[in-house]
């Protein structure tokens, strides 16, 4: 597909002007996808946006999001006996409450990158001696295909293989977010590559409940620009429905044979989310089907209490209540080479998009 159209300054500059034209009450915008979160900073799109439209990073990058207890289990399965910790290289300096996985790594522990749990599986028939446990960290984006994953374990019959389900499901977060006083989020922009997954329907509530406008767009600037121009004409309009600019990707039904899969292999539970706490429905569990896949179950391990990092604001930044240059530590003690909180960590994360695209990092 030619992009050029999505990249075209002609056509982003027709939309800011729009933009200025119609946004003529104040309104605080939330990005709940890392992804955009990247594109808006590197294009310096906060930049061109009026004073009336504010735009916040919000809980939208899965490994910002996971717990301290959730990667301090990561880490503790690294330690027993014959375990083998693969993970995406992302979590890989995510802080918890005394260590990482890099650290953990550097002392001797047997963690290794990967870039599929397809990976993960080849280690486990190479290595029979020992447990190869995969961290399972992201959003509905991945979970169908470590829900494969874990289908193909059971038809090739490996019994060394398992899955520690750190995934999280998106809707149910932006529910918790609009009931949050201290958030007042006007609009969401709301994630590309999920909904490519689950479709419109899982966001109506937002509309019909809460009276929110929300609008699904692309990466590219002219995506994002066109999100934001729709959302500010229904705030203009006094109308609040879930809307898409990403039509070349996000079919109204989503992916239902992604969908079905996932919910074969998993089933709703609660989960900790980093600042905003216990969302109940949000994480997901191995049904009891797959329990023979459920690291917990074969590899059982006790996690020291988990502790918050001192100083660090990541929880306040997640919930778009604090800018990541409003941290103390931002640009200071916590830079993308030795990050503080796991915002700095990620790619994805607001506080490394900020030091990388702005002016606040080169502060």
């Amino acid at each position: 597909m030619d992009l050029n159209g999505f990249r075209d300054p002609d056509i982003a500059r027709t939309l800011i002007e729009a933009i200025r034209r119609t946004a003529t009450t104040p309104v605080k915008l939330m990005e709940v996808c890392g992804t955009h979160t990247v594109a808006i900073a590197k294009h310096g799109l906060r930049d061109v946006m009026p004073d009336t439209v504010t735009l916040l990073s919000g809980p939208g990058c899965p490994v910002c999001v996971t717990s301290n207890a959730d990667i301090d289990t990561a880490i503790e399965f690294g330690k027993q006996p014959g375990v083998i910790v693969t993970t995406f290289g992302d979590m890989m300096k995510v802080p918890g409450s005394y260590s990482s996985l890099s650290n953990e790594k550097a002392d001797g522990r047997d963690i290794r990158i990967v870039y599929s749990p397809l990976d993960a599986i080849d280690i486990a028939e190479k290595n029979p001696d020992s447990q190869v446990v995969f961290i399972g960290v992201g959003f509905e984006t991945t979970v169908p295909v470590i829900a494969s994953a874990i289908q193909q374990a059971a038809r090739r019959g490996i019994e060394n293989f398992s899955v520690y389900s750190a995934h999280k499901t998106v809707p149910d977060a932006l529910r918790a977010l609009v009931d949050d006083p201290d958030v007042a989020v006007g609009g969401f922009i709301l994630p590309g590559h999920v909904s490519t997954i689950i479709g419109l329907e899982p966001y109506r509530f937002l509309a019909d409940e809460y009276h929110v406008p929300s609008v699904i767009t692309g990466f590219e600037p002219v995506d994002v620009l066109q999100g934001v121009y729709m959302l500010v004409k229904q705030v203009a309009e006094g109308r609040a429905e879930v809307e898409t600019a990403y039509t070349r990707a996000v079919p109204p039904n989503g992916n239902p044979a992604a969908v079905a899969k996932m919910e074969e292999v998993f089933e709703p539970c609660d989960a900790e989310w980093r600042g905003i706490g216990v969302i109940p429905g949000t994480g997901l569990a191995i049904r009891e089907k797959y329990a023979h896949y459920d690291a917990l179950k074969r590899v059982p391990v006790s996690p020291p209490e988990p502790k918050e990092i001192k100083g660090c604001q990541c929880g306040e930044v997640l919930r778009g209540v604090t800018l990541p240059f409003e941290c103390r530590l931002f640009a200071r003690g916590c830079t993308p080479e030795h990050p503080v909180g796991p915002c700095m960590v990620s790619s994805e994360g607001s506080c490394a998009a900020y030091y990388r695209y702005t002016d606040y990092g080169k502060s």
